[in-house]
């Protein structure tokens, strides 16, 4: 099964970006209209998110959020075939050199992203990056043995190395004990288990379940803090800022270091709501706040 999940991805990203952008344009139409795909999530996320907004306004975000969102997934299943140039191409970093002169000082990074834009090319850093140094990316494991293997696969190509988020603190743990420097990436607005919600936020007018491991684990091992702010120039092409969140994240109050990541996320995601993960029942153990 997984050899022939591996050949249709291997020739679904051989068809030229503009052959696959029509492809989205038409799949949009069966997702959004034939499958409904999730509508009334999204739906319910986005109007509760934004209550200023008309049903009008949040039914045009809506379809844009349905029109980018395939077009990710098309996006990120042209990282199994498309050269190191290509991708370097369409997604550039800016500010990577306050990020490799930090690694060259020997200072481990604490990379903080959502799920926003294309967050799958993001997986590129390594491409820019000293080759002595260690890019690796914390993901969910999926319960499908063969589609995580993929995925796997798709994650790595650029260099960077998946560690299962289960296992975080061990893989830190290993490479402080062996004196490695490295970036880690950790998309962090994911959503605890309701058992596991001990700190909330104010994020998009809901009082939000936040996760609070990254902020441990870099305030634990002295990392360095950054935050990663993806554009979309334009449809197939990205610019991704290394932000600093704080000069001494060491130095700040538990959670601090946590809001300003979700305040840095609230503004990328009020700037363009289309490109956030609105599919995701993001909100489901939260309260909605009154504004």
């Amino acid at each position: 099964m997984y050899y022939l999940l591996y050949s249709i991805i291997r020739i679904l990203s051989h068809i030229p970006f503009r052959v696959m952008y029509f492809i989205s344009d038409c799949l949009f139409y069966l997702v959004y209209y034939v499958f409904r795909y999730r509508r009334r999530i999204v739906r319910k996320n986005l109007t509760e998110s934004f209550t200023s907004k008309s049903e009008k306004e949040i039914i045009k975000i809506e379809k844009q959020f349905y029109h980018f969102f395939v077009d990710m997934i098309l996006e990120s299943v042209k990282l199994a075939s498309a050269s190191k140039d290509e991708i370097k191409r369409r997604m550039s970093f800016k500010n990577i050199e306050e990020v490799n002169e930090t690694l060259k000082q020997g200072k481990s990074i604490s990379l903080y992203l959502g799920h926003y834009a294309n967050w799958e090319w993001c997986s590129s850093i390594p491409l820019h990056l000293e080759s002595d140094v260690t890019s690796a990316q914390i993901y969910h494991k999926l319960s499908n043995q063969n589609m995580d293997r993929l995925m796997l696969y798709i994650r790595e190509r650029m260099g960077a190395v998946c560690v299962d988020m289960r296992k975080t603190a061990r893989y830190a743990t290993e490479l402080v004990a062996n004196r490695k420097v490295c970036i880690i990436g950790f998309i962090a607005d994911q959503s605890p288990k309701k058992v596991e919600s001990h700190h909330f936020l104010h994020f998009l007018n809901h009082n939000t379940p936040v996760l609070t491991g990254t902020e441990k684990i870099t305030k634990h091992y002295g990392f360095e803090a950054f935050f990663l702010n993806v554009k979309r120039v334009k449809r197939g092409y990205y610019e991704a800022e290394f932000i600093k969140l704080h000069d001494n994240p060491q130095s700040l109050p538990d959670y601090e270091l946590t809001s300003l990541y979700y305040r840095m996320l609230e503004k990328c995601i009020n700037t363009h709501p289309e490109l956030y993960l609105w599919s995701h029942n993001r909100f489901r153990n939260a309260e909605i706040l009154n504004k």
